[in-house]
């Protein structure tokens, strides 16, 4: 645990008792974990941003090849 949690322990078991306070302590760390959870999906994996990168470089690729083509045939 850390210190703000140990402060909000005690808060909460001088408020409702020993018993209560572990509970509530626990329902917000398993909120805080499925939250993280849940943003830790969205994140972009390497294999994400290597095909990416791959899109990138071959969309340039032919826009260079149609811009030298337009270049050439004037």
């Amino acid at each position: 645990m850390s210190t703000i949690d140990l402060k909000a322990y005690e808060i909460f078991k001088s408020k409702f008792g020993e018993k209560d306070a572990e509970i509530v302590i626990e329902y917000f760390e398993s909120k805080t974990e499925s939250k993280f959870q849940e943003k830790k999906d969205i994140f972009l994996t390497k294999d994400d941003k290597i095909d990416m990168i791959k899109w990138m470089v071959g969309l340039w690729l032919a826009q260079m090849a149609a811009i030298i083509g337009i270049y050439l045939t004037k």
